[in-house]
């Protein structure tokens, strides 16, 4: 087995595309949803790392014993 078995498939990456896109064609109203989403998605980020934070603190602690 190779390492690149264990590790998560990576799917193409849409912040790439998402940064490329042309935003001057959008109107005001429209920046701003598109700020609000970018914003909750920062959230969930954000959430997902504290996460995986603390589930390996909680991992060392275990094997420090």
């Amino acid at each position: 087995m190779d390492k690149e078995d264990l590790e998560p498939k990576r799917v193409p990456d849409s912040l790439q595309v998402l940064a490329k896109e042309d935003i001057s064609l959008l109107g005001v109203d429209e920046l701003k949803e598109r700020i609000t989403l970018l914003t909750d998605e920062i959230a969930r980020s954000e959430a997902m790392i504290a996460s995986k934070q603390g589930s390996l603190s909680e991992a060392e602690a275990v094997f420090r014993k």
